[in-house]
């Protein structure tokens, strides 16, 4: 049996716990990117009625996208995005900041579900990602962008054969990977914690998530689109010219709509079917001695995650501070979705004390920030696409945590739909094909409870998954983030 995280004796737990619990003490109730001077100043609510071309209804990634594709399509569009909030509240502004070239979750869950697909959804993926980098060199979009690839790590021995898989995978597909023994990953990056790893390059990076959102809310504002924030929907009605969508501001009549409201309760409520949200928690440290970073290593500065089902992502910011994430997944009864479910004690407590494992060079570091937030999953752990009302309302959302670059891709996808276009994108089976709903309430809490304990379970019995997860493989369902 094999504990990722398991101290030997009771008093050396107890000590460790009260050295993560001191870390934590401090930190900001605040997502690290959002909690800034710079942030820009909000946007005017929606006040009385008006009318559109298109609304788009969601002020992160996948509305932004939508937003700005739209009017490069047609720069004579009436074009106006509503978001309850603000540009980045969500998700946008509380992920890892990591993007992928990958629109399937990873190669090998792409090869598992649309095998003879692969090779379009691989070079769609390519491009998509060198489209996001040039569109933030084209409008000078300052989102600390590095496509330097990530490295996945293994930290339980049944993992390393994995990463020599994974590895002969990436090479299959032209990547430019390298398979790291244990003295290598560690001569890369200084953790005890490391017996192999996988070092990716090219095939995705980093960026400030907030920043990226900000710049590409500014972007769509140069093209001509109306951005109100405090505006919330709460539903649509039909009209001659296609739909109404009430707002708590005022109707807006428009010819056409685009959901991409994600983990977030969707206006259209058939989409809940589909959408799990669950919670996904985060610390920040202070910034990093020269000292410190020496210790360290990383001299790339690449993203990193371990291989486990419950996996931590991690990676250093523009100024020396370690953004360190992941493990737990946690869905709340009923979809619920709460401002007071941004902080959770006991886990940011566990990334305290994982953190410490990882890094034990580092003892005494102190964090600055800690949050929470949703991500939308589904049960093959990529988006679900479509129409209703007559192709009038398209909506892309269910990005399971890869939706930071995925995002524009979904949005071309819903552009399409909405124009009857017929595309490499439209013919996926991907596009066309929805993934199993989850279950309803009151069903849905516990068997995602009992995914997420056999998961735990496999993670700690060498990787062995036991029967609710092989019978969940043979229908290709699961639960990730």
């Amino acid at each position: 049996m094999t504990n990722w995280y398991a101290p030997a004796r009771t008093d050396t737990a107890t000590a460790v716990r009260a050295k993560a619990r001191q870390a934590i003490a401090d930190a900001a109730p605040a997502s690290f990117w959002t909690d800034r001077p710079d942030r820009p100043a909000p946007r005017a609510r929606l006040t009385g009625p008006r009318t559109a071309d298109l609304v788009v209804i969601g002020g992160g990634f996948t509305g932004l996208w939508t937003a700005i594709l739209a009017k490069q399509d047609n720069p004579a569009a009436d074009v106006v995005l509503v978001e309850a909030e603000r540009i980045a509240f969500g998700a946008s502004g509380r992920n890892g900041g990591f993007v992928a070239d990958s629109l399937t979750h990873g190669l090998s869950h792409g090869l598992s579900r649309w095998p003879t697909e692969m090779d379009s959804l691989v070079r769609l993926g390519r491009d998509n990602l060198a489209a996001i980098a040039e569109t933030v060199q084209e409008f000078g979009i300052d989102a600390g962008l590095r496509l330097c690839g990530k490295t996945t790590v293994a930290v339980a021995p049944h993992q390393v054969a994995e990463l020599a898989a994974l590895a002969d995978l990436h090479r299959a597909y032209g990547d430019d990977v390298t398979l790291l023994d244990a003295g290598q990953v560690r001569a890369d990056v200084a953790s005890p914690t490391y017996l192999a790893g996988v070092r990716l390059r090219g095939a995705g990076g980093l960026v400030d998530p907030a920043r990226l959102a900000w710049g590409l809310a500014r972007v769509a504002e140069s093209l001509g689109v109306t951005i109100h924030e405090d505006t919330r929907v709460t539903g649509f009605d039909r009209s001659r010219a296609g739909v109404v969508v009430r707002t708590s501001g005022g109707p807006v009549s428009c010819r056409q709509v685009v959901i991409g409201t994600n983990a977030y309760p969707p206006p259209l409520r058939r989409l809940r079917h589909w959408i799990l949200p669950v919670y996904d928690y985060v610390l920040v440290t202070e910034p990093l001695s020269d000292a410190q970073r020496t210790q360290l290593g990383w001299p790339e500065a690449q993203g990193l995650t371990d291989a486990g089902n419950q996996f931590h992502y991690y990676r250093l910011t523009d100024d020396n501070r370690i953004l360190f994430g992941g493990y737990d997944a946690i869905y709340r009864f009923g979809n619920r979705v709460d401002p007071a479910l941004d902080q959770l004690d006991t886990t940011h407590l566990l990334l305290a004390e994982h953190f410490a494992q990882t890094f034990p060079q580092l003892d005494g570091i102190r964090f600055t920030h800690r949050w929470g937030g949703v991500i939308d999953s589904t049960t093959r752990f990529t988006p679900i696409f479509g129409t209703t009302r007559d192709r009038r309302i398209a909506y892309a959302v269910g990005y399971t945590g890869l939706g930071v670059a995925a995002s524009r891709f979904g949005a071309q996808v819903a552009l399409d739909l909405l124009a009857g276009r017929d595309t490499d994108r439209t013919r996926l089976q991907m596009v066309r094909r929805r993934p199993v709903p989850f279950p309803p309430e009151p069903l849905r809490y516990p068997v995602v409870e009992l995914t997420r304990r056999a998961l735990a379970a496999a993670d700690a019995h060498d990787g062995r998954r036991g029967p609710w997860l092989r019978l969940l493989d043979r229908f290709g369902v699961g639960f990730n983030s």
